[in-house]
């Protein structure tokens, strides 16, 4: 992608974290950035002059198509879209309330998809463009009360790969970024409302902390933001990004783990997770 004209990151979800480190890889390398965040509060202190921060709700159309807009007016283009935004929805599949499990699907599937159809003819004018999305090893592996997280990000995988050749004739490459553990906030936003298994009514209530481990499993072996970051960058600029880039903790181990019998890695699992 080496050009003199100035390149452009819009990067979803820099309110903490990973989005975060992203921001700052790429200023490192020269790169102006879009930094957006559902609350722009929280992203005003990344503000100057390679850095425009934008409010941005993936879960709505027209905070989409707003943001889009003003990043193309006030920088001039986009170059790189990194699919950041995202969180994971913690519980038991036969107990997750819809709504929860609605949004889970919105803002890690849905929104990815909308944000790459407000960007694709920017990128397609110029016949050139990187599209990233922050995927998971745990597209891989769906743990016990990880499956609503994991089945997101199994599609976000797989619509990866259907966009892949779909956006080649128009000189824009797709990488999936499979990413293990990385240090960030991620842990204690997933374990949030988990006490609702603590009550007398819920079947779960005698695995909550099962729950609470699943939640913070990413603590584990996690790499640190910055690093994680970088690696992504140097990737998404390459003249040839790879299609996957599979790093972070436990990005190698979790891949041979899914190869297992399926009924002995789901006794394995359970034990893991106190259901026995």
């Amino acid at each position: 992608m080496g050009t003199s004209e100035t390149q452009v990151a819009l990067i979803t979800g820099c309110s903490s974290g990973i989005g975060r480190a992203l921001v700052g890889a790429f200023v490192e390398v020269g790169w102006d950035v879009v930094a957006t965040a559902r609350r722009p509060e929280s992203i005003e202190d990344l503000a100057d002059e390679r850095v425009s921060c934008l409010a941005l709700d993936v879960t709505e159309v027209a905070s989409i198509q707003s943001a889009v807009a003003q990043a193309v007016a006030v920088r001039g283009g986009i170059h790189v879209l990194v699919n950041n935004a995202g969180y994971g929805l913690i519980g038991p599949v036969a107990e997750l309330d819809s709504e929860d499990l609605r949004r889970q699907l919105e803002t890690n599937v849905v929104g990815a998809v909308e944000m790459i159809r407000a960007v694709m003819p920017h990128m397609a004018a110029r016949r050139r463009g990187c599209l990233v999305n922050i995927g998971s090893v745990s597209s891989l592996l769906a743990t016990p009360f990880g499956g609503a997280y994991s089945a997101s990000k199994a599609a976000l995988h797989l619509l990866s790969d259907a966009l892949r050749p779909e956006v080649a004739p128009f000189g824009i490459s797709v990488m999936v970024v499979r990413a293990g553990a990385v240090a960030t906030s991620f842990p204690d936003a997933a374990g949030r409302g988990l006490d609702r298994y603590r009550d007398p009514a819920s079947l779960y209530r005698d695995h909550a902390d099962g729950m609470v481990e699943r939640a913070g499993m990413s603590r584990n072996m996690a790499m640190a933001a910055d690093e994680f970051a970088r690696k992504v960058v140097r990737s998404a600029i390459s003249p040839n990004p790879p299609a996957v880039l599979k790093i972070g903790g436990g990005a190698r181990l979790v891949p041979m783990l899914s190869r297992l019998p399926k009924k002995l890695l789901a006794r394995i699992l359970g034990r893991k997770f106190g259901l026995r």
